[in-house]
């Protein structure tokens, strides 16, 4: 789990306007990062295989939010590609 801080951290990040909490581009940061954590622990613990599944339904939620941001903003699109890949 992320927490509350580092979600915050992240959505003041990758918002767009200052209500922003849930568009494409806070929710592809928070997915990376949550991504990122069951990575590292799926490193440690080879054989748990529910969160290896959790952990590949996020990747694809993720890659659908990105297909979406390239088809209807490529500036957005390319911006947040930069972030994740910053981390």
């Amino acid at each position: 789990m992320i927490s509350k801080i580092k979600k915050t951290k992240i959505i003041t990040k990758n918002k767009i306007h200052p209500t922003d909490t849930g568009s494409s581009d806070v929710q592809v940061g928070i997915l990376t990062e949550r991504i990122n954590q069951l990575a590292d622990h799926l490193k440690l613990h080879k054989k748990d295989n529910s969160s290896r599944r959790g952990l590949l339904k996020m990747v694809s939620k993720r890659l659908s939010h990105i297909k979406y941001l390239k088809k209807v903003d490529t500036d957005r699109h390319v911006a947040s590609v930069k972030v994740s890949k910053s981390k």
